[in-house]
Order: structure tokens, then sequence, then C-alpha cells
């Protein structure tokens, strides 16, 4: 007697396969987004202490703190490989002072955050307030992160909360 031995799945295993491998999927996206845009923010992290050691230096050297970044009587900093700011820049944020001019006073990034979200920002004699801001999740809002003259990191608005 002969027995007909089928192996494999049957569309119903399949289909239950699929559902399930969707609901994971759908699970697991938000934290994956909420995941990248932090990494977004530790990019804003680094390059806001690089700021603080260039206008701790320039201090040193000049006995205030400046608000230009960039160019003549700058503190000699931008973003690595700026290009002249937005959409084809390789960082996210926008850094440096609300008042003044692109590639001088600040740098917009990828996600063309205009400079007036950066906030009360200043640089005098004896303070400086340095921002940088970004819509890291894409929802409108923009995270500002702010760095003064004591190194103090403060989260100003939070684009993940």
């Amino acid at each position: 007697m002969k027995r007909n031995i089928h192996y494999g799945f049957t569309l119903i295993e399949l289909m239950i396969v699929v559902a399930i491998i969707a609901f994971l999927s759908m699970v697991s996206f938000p934290s994956f987004m909420r995941f990248l845009a932090k990494a977004k923010r530790t990019e804003a992290y680094m390059n806001l202490g690089s700021i603080y050691v260039a206008q701790k230096s320039y201090w040193a050297e000049h006995g205030t703190y400046s608000s230009n970044l960039s160019g003549p009587n700058s503190i000699g900093w931008q973003p690595e490989g700026y290009t002249g700011g937005g959409s084809k820049e390789r960082f996210y944020y926008t850094y440096g002072f609300s008042q003044g001019s692109e590639g001088q006073h600040y740098f917009t990034g990828r996600l063309q955050t205009a400079s007036s979200e950066l906030g009360s920002t200043k640089a005098d004699q004896q303070s400086f307030i340095v921002a940088a801001a970004g819509d890291i999740d894409g929802d409108g809002v923009s995270d500002v992160i702010t760095i003064n003259q004591l190194h103090d990191i403060q989260l100003v608005k939070d684009d993940l909360a």
C-alpha cells in the first residue's frame, strides 16, 4: 500500500506566521524610531561639548566668549563636513546662536531647523549659552539642547516627550 506523505506547511499555518511577524513589526517600529531619534540626539551632545571646549579656549586667549563660531574673530568651530547648510549635510541638528548668519553664527543641519528655534542664546565677556535644535522624530516639534560656560547641558525642549 502506497502512502501519500506531504511535507511542508499549509496555507493557514503560513498566514498565521505572517500575521505574527506583522504584529511584532508593528509593536517594535515605534521603539526602533525612538532609538534612531536618541542616536541623533547623541550627535548634538557631542557637538555641543566640542563648542564648549572651543569657547573655553577662546576665552583663555581673549578674555571673552564669542558668538562667532566660524570666520574672523571666531572660536574656530564648525560641524565636521559642513558644506553650506541644509538637507545635504551629514549632521542633523542646527547649532549655534539664534541671531546672525549661516556659517558664522549658526550651522543648519540635515533636518533644516530654523535658527530661531535655538532660543535664548548669547555670548559675552562672562558667559555663553549655545544651543542645538532639530525635529528628530518628524512631528513638527524641535528638540532643543543648550550648553553654557559652566558645562551645564540642559534639554530645554524634549521632542521625544
